[in-house]
């Protein structure tokens, strides 16, 4: 169902651009020429780019924390985490994700990876220390939902939608700003004017694109919250909540903010609800 969501939803991008520069500009009299090579330019870069990191996703997460993958557990915390981590992904019917801990002091944990049965699922040190066992099996539970629900690839595609509609549309306008100036192709504006006026639409439609994103990413949390409710109780899952309060602010970076249980940013710009609005939704359930 996710491929398939995949290939309709660049199949729309490439009707919806057909007719917009194909019917709709001829109809105010703007015809732009490339409009077709362009697209497909933008979205080979668009989306190439997002599903490129997803296939990396697993390997950059462990770069960029450090994290050490437990092949044979080494404690009694590392035996219990496997014990849990295969006891949930089975009860959500999904492989064996990979079992990791990383050195962050703050109360956090994350999954990524490309494959619903080949994850990965990885745990602050702070989160070990800080937590009591029902409170880290809800979490644990949390990520695994993340996997079982697709959430990685599903976000992957609708980063890899908005960066096309970035990529093309910054340069349309840019076009179309030549063409008002008597020039074609960025002739109007000269070779370097073209190129700044791209820049700075693609920080604009950028920002305005990653509202679209992060509006998703905050729904898939609640879902998430939901799964792991589902798996081991609404009441650990909200304890874990009330815990997650009295963290420091999360150390991850990049697109593993999204993916961490604990979230960043404000407003619109917010990769996750707040807390007391996750708790509430839990509550409610």
């Amino acid at each position: 169902m996710r491929i398939m969501l995949f290939i309709l939803t660049n199949i729309g991008i490439i009707v919806t651009f057909g007719i917009f520069t194909n019917i709709v500009l001829p109809l105010f009299g703007v015809r732009l020429e490339g409009t077709g090579l362009l697209l497909v330019f933008a979205a080979m870069f668009g989306m190439g780019g997002s599903f490129i990191s997803l296939l990396l996703s697993k390997k950059m997460a462990i770069k960029a924390t450090g994290a050490r993958v437990i092949e044979q557990p080494r404690t009694a915390d590392e035996q219990w985490l496997m014990q849990t981590v295969a006891r949930l992904a089975k009860e959500a019917n999904i492989g064996m994700p990979s079992v990791a801990v990383y050195g962050g002091q703050e109360i956090n944990a994350f999954a990524t990876g490309a494959k619903r049965d080949d994850a990965l699922v990885a745990v602050s040190a702070g989160l070990l220390q800080n937590m009591q066992r029902d409170e880290q099996e809800a979490v644990l539970a949390h990520e695994v939902a993340h996997i079982a629900n697709g959430d990685m690839v599903t976000l992957t595609l609708i980063q890899g939608v908005v960066n096309t509609f970035v990529i093309f549309f910054a340069r349309i306008v840019a076009n179309l700003v030549s063409n008002a100036l008597g020039g074609r192709n960025g002739q109007g504006l000269g070779f370097f004017g073209y190129i700044a006026v791209v820049m700075v639409l693609e920080v604009i439609f950028g920002l305005l694109a990653s509202v679209v994103v992060h509006w998703f990413s905050r729904k898939r949390e609640y879902a998430a919250d939901a799964g792991s409710a589902r798996l081991v109780g609404k009441d650990k899952m909200i304890a874990a909540l009330q815990r997650l309060k009295g963290s420091k602010e999360t150390e991850l970076e990049g697109n593993l903010v999204a993916f961490g249980i604990l979230g960043k940013g404000r407003e619109l710009l917010a990769t996750h609800p707040s807390l007391d609005d996750r708790i509430a939704a839990l509550q409610r359930l």
